[in-house]
């Protein structure tokens, strides 16, 4: 028996061993969890057990996310989202639960050699199965980039219903079994002792949390402001937790609060390591709960349990998505997203089973089958796309229509920039680009944002960049280069794919939080990585050196210099036809790719051996083969196809391409 330290030591030992796996087979790290926890769990090698103790831990997690989330959400949005978690929300539940009594009473009437399911029981499995999972579910939107999108609110929506629905039926299940008389009293308390908590930290909250932070701020302190933040998320959590409700709705509704203030960016940053670090324990827990035994010699049994429920789920979760003005699309995506067993569906069920509702076996057998719903869910929001143009052909056609209309919008561009993402870094950018007249177009996934970027007259378009039928009704086969604005490795990883097989000399430039992720970007084909980390200490550090005295332009060199050493491209730019050559500043300094065609003296010969800094004075930056990035080293043999990114004067580069296509 593990003691709460060694316990905590064992799981983030598997949990780092299972993620690297999973990475290096290029599966996502959410699978990982969940299979070390099948495999350490008690039903599987036993080294963990599912006690109190990774309860716990795993709820933590949930609750870190869940304020996450909030932080991308305000009060005026929830408000506009009042019809969708009042009125899908309800309805999805409702529904939920009506047609799983109705498959009960049939079983019943039909099969009663098969099951004796009481009302009552059909009543508990509805309220179990109406559960989707919040953390795996809003955690790949998260890394989707689609939680602005319509699908993405409806989502959010529904599981936000979800969680408040818990609730009730926590009350209501244990009162049908036990026949209370006084069900109503108790129910009606429930819910008006939830609804004046919410009302309360909304209200309060609301009033509180700019000024409290503000003091906290004032103390100059990091120490102060992180145990601050936990101190509210923490706090939120408990009081609804006292409340009746789920500690993931108070972490919610603290970070929808702090949303409304200057501090949001800061408190991001600052909790995402606890989020995904407690997040990852969460998933094992989950994954402890599959008994593979149990699901090999009752595999029928469980695949019905598996496949029924999440097809009538996706069925019902569309067709109510569509009742309340969804597109076929939208409402297909929100049916997919939602049709998985949740987090909550496990409490609903173990109370039932407590309460013998159900025969232990059936329990068995169904909570089997909601894992398994759970391990699939990343795969099949992975394949959401190309499921929802199968499965309609209205959607096929809004497709082709929305990247008819983003073509000819960019029909005539010619050189022009494709900047991934409208945020406030695309915003900028565009701006920048707009006063040195440059022409752009951005793609966006949030539509309202980009309905109001357009009526300012911004040239912008609801697109995924990381779709490749976007890239190319964008003109990303005339673009100067494509500029990723969002801080998201997965997204961008995408976009370079996509980017490498079209236009493989194409400049991408990257937008990234740190360091950590810069080889990877780089081995994908990015030109250059822009971390924010490094940008603002650059920035920091001019501002103090002009303010201590030092003379403006020195500081503009430092700077300067700092930025080549890190950016290779910042010491040159690839040319178009309109360029002119001009060294009036200096800057005469270009970049250039050079691809080696059959037959170019250059194949089968090293860098070393062509010399090209010595006898052409061009340095070569970068040399792409495929769609890797290969290491310019001076050992390098070159290939044929190698496309050979050259930094000098245009004179230079002149003599260094003739050195290596001359035949």
């Amino acid at each position: 028996m593990f003691s709460g330290l060694e316990l905590t030591l064992f799981l983030l030992a598997a949990a780092v061993l299972g993620v690297v796996a999973f990475r290096m087979m290029h599966l996502p790290p959410m699978l990982g969890y969940l299979v070390v926890g099948i495999v350490i769990g008690p039903h599987g090698l036993g080294f963990a057990e599912d006690n109190e103790t990774t309860h716990a831990l795993a709820e933590f997690g949930v609750v870190f996310l869940m304020f996450s989330i909030g932080l991308e959400f305000s009060l005026n949005k929830l408000s506009a989202m009042r019809h969708i978690v009042f009125g899908l929300g309800v309805a999805q539940v409702v529904a939920t639960i009506a047609v799983t009594m109705v498959f009960g009473w049939l079983v019943a009437y039909f099969l009663p050699q098969v099951a004796a399911i009481s009302w009552q029981a059909a009543f508990a499995l509805g309220g179990a199965l109406t559960m989707s999972s919040t953390a795996i579910v809003s955690k790949l939107l998260t890394e989707r980039l689609e939680l602005e999108t319509e699908h993405g609110r409806r989502i959010l929506g529904v599981l936000l219903f979800q969680d408040l629905a818990l609730v009730p039926l926590l009350i209501v299940v244990p009162a049908l079994a036990n026949n209370s008389g006084n069900l109503l009293v108790t129910l009606g308390w429930a819910v008006s002792k939830a609804m004046i908590v919410l009302a309360l930290l909304l209200f309060f909250g609301h009033k509180l949390m700019r000024g409290w932070f503000k003091i906290v701020v004032k103390r100059r302190s990091q120490e102060l402001f992180m145990l601050n933040l936990l101190l509210i998320t923490l706090g939120a959590a408990w009081i609804t937790e006292k409340a009746g409700l789920s500690l993931a709705l108070g972490a919610f509704i603290a970070g929808m609060l702090i949303s409304e203030t200057e501090f949001k960016h800061q408190v991001e940053e600052d909790i995402k390591s606890f989020r995904d670090v407690l997040l990852g324990l969460f998933f094992i827990t989950i994954g402890m709960l599959l008994d593979v035994r149990m699901l090999i010699e009752h595999w029928f049994m469980v695949l019905l349990l598996l496949s029924g429920p999440v097809l009538l789920k996706f069925g019902l979760i569309a067709a109510l998505s569509r009742l309340f003005g969804s597109s076929t699309g939208v409402a297909l995506r929100t049916g997919l997203a939602l049709a998985q067993a949740g987090e909550f569906g496990f409490v609903l069920l173990n109370q039932a089973g407590a309460l013998k509702l159900i025969d232990p076996l059936l329990i068995q057998a169904i909570l089997a089958a909601m894992v398994l719903s759970m391990l699939a869910t990343p795969f099949i929001l992975a394949r959401s796309d190309a499921i929802v143009m199968k499965l309609s052909a209205n959607e096929w056609m809004l497709q082709s229509l929305a990247l008819t209309q983003l073509a000819t919008r960019t029909m005539n561009a010619q050189k022009h920039v494709i900047i991934a993402g409208f945020g406030r870094s695309g915003q900028s950018l565009a701006r920048l680009l707009e006063e040195e007249g440059i022409a752009y177009h951005a793609l966006e996934m949030d539509p309202e944002l980009v309905q109001d970027a357009r009526s300012g007259g911004a040239n912008v378009s609801y697109g995924d960049a990381a779709r490749r039928e976007s890239l190319v009704a964008a003109g990303i086969h005339r673009a100067a280069a494509l500029v990723v604005t969002y801080a998201s490795t997965p997204s961008a990883l995408k976009v370079l794919h996509h980017a490498a097989e079209l236009e493989p000399e194409l400049p991408v430039i990257v937008r990234s939080y740190d360091d950590a992720d810069l080889e990877t970007l780089l081995a994908a084909g990015a030109t250059e990585v822009v971390p924010e980390a490094l940008e603002g200490s650059l920035m920091l550090a001019s501002h103090a050196l002009v303010m201590l005295g030092v003379p403006l332009r020195r500081v503009v060199h430092r700077v300067q210099d700092a930025r080549d050493e890190r950016y290779a491209s910042l010491r040159g730019y690839f040319h178009g036809a309109s360029d002119v050559d001009d060294d009036s500043d200096g800057m005469n300094v270009r970049l250039q790719s050079v691809t080696l065609i059959d037959g170019a003296s250059a194949i089968g010969r090293t860098l070393a051996e062509l010399d090209l800094a010595q006898q052409c004075g061009a340095e070569v930056t970068m040399l792409r083969r495929g769609k890797q990035r290969v290491e310019a080293a001076e050992d390098t043999i070159l290939m044929g196809g190698d496309i050979v990114v050259l930094r000098g004067t245009s004179e230079n580069i002149l003599r260094a391409e003739k050195r290596l296509l001359s035949k």
